[in-house]
């Protein structure tokens, strides 16, 4: 069942900076969808992965100090994740005057040359955060036309749709998150991009026969860490990889592992300490 725990945290003092954070702990011990709120944050994770140890102990690491954060919780029976969205003011997004990306319940939509329809459901990447931003204009100022790309954590899908509606060829979205996965498909759909294989895994979802231009993996920092030899894996020299997720902290970490593998390093971007790093593969 699609059951979910529902915790509502309330920061002091709140920030943007403590609420990314907390989110960004989190998401590395299972947590899918954050909400804003004027006093902290909503967070979302699958009643089977709740634990308040696991909760205890994220607080207790959280690095900010002068800082007090208090939760509730609710249990979330498993229903239509959309009204959730639609609840919280999930808002249409415009990405460089580019790309605008909304849900079906949206109305008085900005214009824009790429039109996306996301609903979102508990599925990560609806491009409300900045890591998800980082990856959409890394895609619009790309040549992906014609080229084959791998969405490694896709949750919705939306970056591999960018890319597919920018004329991307064999697209593959993997996730290892079973409703990430449907919403997925549901969202390929939705958008009229069906050339777009995606699959149910981590890493080991790679075939040994993939061949990528193009890999885009907006996970976290531990995950890079640990899969960023896979990625390397299905690429050829040339292949660009963009990565995000992370803070502006960990891009020296990140960038010694891909030197390892033959990575070179391209650029950085960042906003307000989430950074996303581009390579090359030698």
């Amino acid at each position: 069942m699609n059951d979910y725990t529902k915790v509502a945290f309330k920061v002091a003092p709140v920030s943007e900076t403590a609420t990314d954070i907390l989110a960004a702990l989190l998401a590395e011990v299972g947590y899918e969808t954050f909400v804003p709120e004027e006093d902290g944050m909503t967070a979302y994770v699958q009643q089977s992965l709740f634990s308040c140890e696991t909760l205890d102990e994220v607080i207790d690491y959280f690095p900010l100090e002068g800082h007090t954060i208090e939760y509730t919780t609710e249990f979330v029976e498993g229903k239509d994740w959309n009204t959730e969205w639609e609840k919280n003011y999930f808002q249409p997004i415009v990405v460089d005057g580019k790309c605008v990306i909304h849900s079906t319940f949206h109305t008085d939509v900005p214009a824009a040359e790429y039109d996306i329809v996301i609903d979102p459901k508990m599925a990560f990447g609806t491009g409300y955060h900045q890591t998800t931003c980082h990856m959409i204009r890394s895609i619009l100022a790309a040549d992906v036309c014609g080229k084959s790309l791998l969405d490694m954590g896709c949750g919705t899908a939306l970056l591999a749709i960018l890319a597919a509606m920018r004329g991307a060829t064999d697209v593959v979205a993997i996730d290892i998150d079973e409703f990430a996965y449907e919403n997925a498909l549901e969202n390929i759909k939705q958008n009229n991009t069906p050339d777009i294989e995606v699959r149910l895994g981590g890493a080991e979802a790679i075939k040994k026969d993939d061949c990528f231009d193009y890999v885009v993996a907006n996970i976290n920092r531990n995950i890079l860490l640990a899969d960023i030899n896979r990625y390397v894996e299905c690429m050829h020299s040339g292949s660009i990889l963009f990565i995000s997720g992370f803070y502006v902290e960990d891009i020296e970490d990140l960038v010694a592992e891909a030197a390892k593998y033959g990575l070179e390093f391209v650029r950085s971007a960042e906003d307000n300490r989430w950074a996303m790093v581009e390579f090359v593969k030698k």
